[in-house]
């Protein structure tokens, strides 16, 4: 199975005088994922952990079953 890659940017913003980084998938995404320094700071702490969530989920989706649909 072939990895998708997601085009992902990010950008600066502000949220009520507060530093904010939005991550989204393009344009007219309604509900870009955004968060503040102290979230982020969590999400750096733990980015092994994270990364090897995203590795587990991957590799148990590719090893269900393909279901095929029948006409």
């Amino acid at each position: 199975m072939a990895e998708e890659k997601l085009a992902v940017t990010a950008k600066r913003g502000e949220y009520k005088g507060y530093p904010m980084l939005i991550l989204t998938t393009g344009a007219n995404e309604k509900f870009p994922f955004s968060f503040g320094l102290s979230k982020a700071k969590r999400i750096v702490a733990c980015i092994e952990d994270i990364k090897k969530f995203v590795a587990d989920c991957e590799a148990a989706e590719a090893a269900k079953p393909k279901q095929v649909a029948v006409k």
